[in-house]
């Protein structure tokens, strides 16, 4: 299939994405349908404010967009408009892209306040109730939205929505589509109106309903007793799978796409949905409290702290519908107690000391279904209580028979634990014995060195480069270059190998053994005779060429210098037959760039964090260690590489040059490592021209400035419990590459910051 092709079926797929639409339950979060789709949400700092974000009619971008609407008790999103009921009064009103608009409500029910509102495609239904008494149940009223224009819209009382037989009936909660509304009747079983309404197909049913969902020609529930859903609609409208919805699971809380429903477990919180929808999407890892979708983005308030996630039904998440960093309302606020099955959420779990309720009165609470299930890698350590849900604890924890089978893991029957205590008793006596006997041949092995015996043929060198100790006759220097010239333990000195042993070590250079290339020459894998697994850089013909026997040995002066644990150290070098070879440790884990943009292992946020502080460290101790300073001069993502222990190394610093050069070079650096910490953060190239615009600083600087820093974090991986220190780090990268030299920080302050974020582990 050509590219062609594969253009014409996206236009074709989204085209047909943009004719659907489906709406969801009312909720603390909701999205509007059509082509100027957005979501809003209420806040979680008690004052019940709202938040929109996604596509704004008034501009060309897209990004977190302010209307002024009041403090909001509740939402309900329909086709290009949203309503909500106020927190004052319970009165409804209503808005779109555009801004708020007074008129989508009509005047004779401007002043009537109610318990429960569902928004369709173009109209409106409300339970009558004041929102914040308890009262369970209501009749209903109705009216037609009118779009005048694209953007322009008014209300009418509705004529197709009144219904002699519903106007006397008592629903507790209701929702809409296209062309009919259905309600839970207080009493038990669903009743829908409307002129589509006996589309639907719904039999005659006497179940409470713990939740509804609709979409256009279709509507599923969550029953009360069991936790199971139903779903009806016109099959002929509708994908069947649609109306297939998962058997033998719980959930409490649904919400619907363009051609699929989704819905939030019972037991773990976690997402699961049916109907045409790309599953790999739906994020695995964390439990949500809320969830509502617009035509193909589904959005969610995260259990564990709040935050808002978005992601596309089919596809990548389209930037404009990253979410703010925003903490939000996990439910309603409602008057009474929870009840069963069901905890009252503590604002003190968010350590804000300025918030003591998320609700706007005192006397309300915010109900949510207790789960008793984690997602996958942890277990529930302690159940739900009337004022706190279930928590969850990494399986790294689990120490005994209560969390096996969650983290499937092996229990041991207890016969065997008096045998096992057993054998690790054997186990540590033979290791004592076998630490003492290497710690004996370690001892003689010392002896031998200070002591040599007569006849020894290796030299120890005053250098790491060869050079004789003073007074060492020239007769003294063997003819040929010893194998492994023997070196004493210590940070200046380096082994010499004969070429015939590395070219031994590298299959001759083959390019099979080749691990990558740059400007000074090939880096190949080696295998050394001891066992040893190196890295050994050849410096090509140009690179000998332009450097001197002088320069080299200059260079492996300070080289030889070089050992930290953060940077990649030389362990010798050879100089035969005109030849400039380096031996290095082997770095086991490739490089930073391989892992976020070479398609090996995706990095979690906790280890990005960590490579980004030893990376910093390693060049802070090059900039702050030597004098003169050395400079890297080229700090990118693959000059970043990970040992067998995932610890990152800087490897590639220049050293030549005029020392009046260094302190430019330093802040060059700092601006470099500015930008990994963006590739870092966002997972994109540092230059990518397949992205608009191609430069990631370009890119992302313009969001960080403008406070939405969260629409540059990488969502290709799972996001953290906690988000706060990704946007600190934006923050540094931010100011790292400033275009004004003097106003970026020096590499120690870059390193200090990052090992308070680390330290702080507040990214799990």
């Amino acid at each position: 299939m050509n590219i062609h092709t594969l253009i014409v079926l996206s236009f074709i797929f989204l085209s047909i994405f943009t004719l659907a639409y489906g709406f969801g339950s009312m909720g603390p979060i909701s999205g509007v349908f059509g082509q100027n789709d957005f979501f809003c949400a209420i806040d979680a700092s008690g004052k019940q404010e709202v938040i929109c974000w996604g596509k704004n009619a008034t501009t060309t971008s897209s990004s977190v967009f302010a209307i002024d609407v009041p403090p909001m008790a509740a939402l309900s999103g329909g086709y290009g408009f949203m309503c909500g009921i106020l927190v004052e009064t319970s009165y409804v009103s209503c808005w779109n892209s555009m801004g708020y608009i007074s008129d989508l409500v009509p005047q004779v029910y401007q002043t009537t306040s109610y318990s429960h509102i569902s928004s369709g495609k173009d109209h409106v239904c409300g339970i009558r109730g004041s929102y914040y008494y308890d009262i369970d149940s209501g009749s209903v009223d109705c009216w037609d939205i009118v779009q005048t224009s694209s953007n322009e819209f008014g209300s009418k009382q509705s004529a197709l929505f009144y219904n002699q037989e519903i106007s006397t009936t008592l629903f507790n909660k209701i929702v809409s589509g296209d062309g009919f509304s259905c309600g839970s009747i207080k009493d038990g079983g669903i009743k829908c109106w409307g002129p589509n309404a006996s589309n639907l197909n719904i039999p005659n049913v006497v179940d409470h309903f713990l939740a509804l969902a609709s979409g256009k020609s279709s509507i599923c529930g969550v029953l009360e007793s069991s936790g199971e859903i139903k779903c009806w609609g016109d099959s002929n409208l509708v994908h069947y799978s649609i109306l297939d919805p998962p058997v033998g699971r719980s959930f409490v809380s649904l919400a619907t796409g363009a051609q699929h429903f989704c819905g939030i477990r019972k037991d773990d919180h976690g997402i699961e949905c049916w109907g045409k929808v790309n599953t790999s999407s739906i994020p695995k890892d964390s439990g949500f409290l809320s969830i509502a979708s617009s035509d193909s983005i589904m959005c969610g308030i995260r259990e564990d702290d709040l935050v808002l996630d978005c992601w596309f039904a089919n596809a990548s998440l389209p930037s404009e519908f990253d979410p703010p960093l925003q903490l939000c309302s996990p439910g309603l606020c409602r008057p009474g107690s929870c009840g069963p099955g069901k905890f009252a959420f503590n604002a003190s779990l968010l350590h804000e000391p300025d918030l003591t309720n998320l609700c706007v009165r005192k006397d309300l609470s915010i109900c949510s279904p207790c789960g008793f299930n984690c997602s996958n890698g942890f277990f529930p350590s302690s159940s739900c209580t009337e004022n706190a849900d279930r928590v969850c604890t990494a399986c790294s924890l689990c120490q005994n028979s209560s969390c096996y089978e969650v983290c499937n893991l092996k229990s041991h029957p207890p016969h065997q634990d008096h045998r096992l205590h057993q054998l690790r008793k054997l186990m540590i006596i033979i290791g004592s014995s076998f630490i003492g006997f290497l710690l004996i041949l370690v001892f003689l092995c010392i002896l031998l060195r200070f002591f040599p015996t007569k006849g020894r043929q290796t030299k120890q060198f005053a250098s790491c480069i060869g050079k004789r100790k003073p007074g060492e006759k020239e007769t003294d220097a063997p003819d040929v270059v010893p194998s492994v010239v023997s070196v004493a333990p210590c940070p200046g000195l380096a082994q010499v190998f004969r070429l015939s042993e590395l070219k031994d070590a590298t299959n001759g250079f083959k390019e099979f053994n080749e691990l990558g290339r740059g400007s000074y020459g090939f880096v190949y894998k080696a295998l050394l005779a001891d066992g040893r697994q190196v890295a050994v850089k050849r410096a090509n013909a140009a690179t000998i060429i332009h450097t001197n026997s002088r320069e080299f040995e200059m260079e492996l002066e300070i080289l030889c210098s070089v050992r930290h644990s953060n940077v990649v150290n030389l362990l010798g070098y050879c100089a035969e037959m005109g030849e400039r070879l380096l031996v290095y440790e082997l770095m086991t884990h490739g490089t930073l760039h391989d892992h976020l943009h070479g398609g090996l292992s995706p990095l979690t946020w906790p280890l990005r964090l960590r490579i980004a502080m030893q990376a910093a460290k390693g060049l802070e101790f090059l900039h702050t260690e030597f004098s003169p300073p050395i400079a890297h001069r080229d700090v990118k993502s693959s000059n970043i590489l990970l040992d067998s222990d995932w610890g990152a190394r800087i490897s590639d610093f220049g050293l030549l040059r005029n020392e009046g050069d260094v302190i430019l070079d330093m802040r060059d650096d700092v601006y470099n490592f500015g930008i990994v910490l963006l590739e870092i953060l966002s997972g994109r190239k540092a230059n990518d021209r397949d992205c608009t615009p191609s430069s990631i600083v370009e890119w992302a600087v313009p969001l960080i400035k403008q406070g939405k820093a969260a629409a540059i974090i990488d969502r290709f991986v799972s996001l953290p419990r906690v988000v706060v220190p990704l946007l600190k780090l934006a923050d540094m990268a931010e100011v790292a590459i400033r275009e004004n030299p003097c106003e970026r920080p020096a590499m120690t302050e870059i390193a200090m910051f990052l090992e308070q974020l680390v330290k702080d582990g507040l990214i799990l």
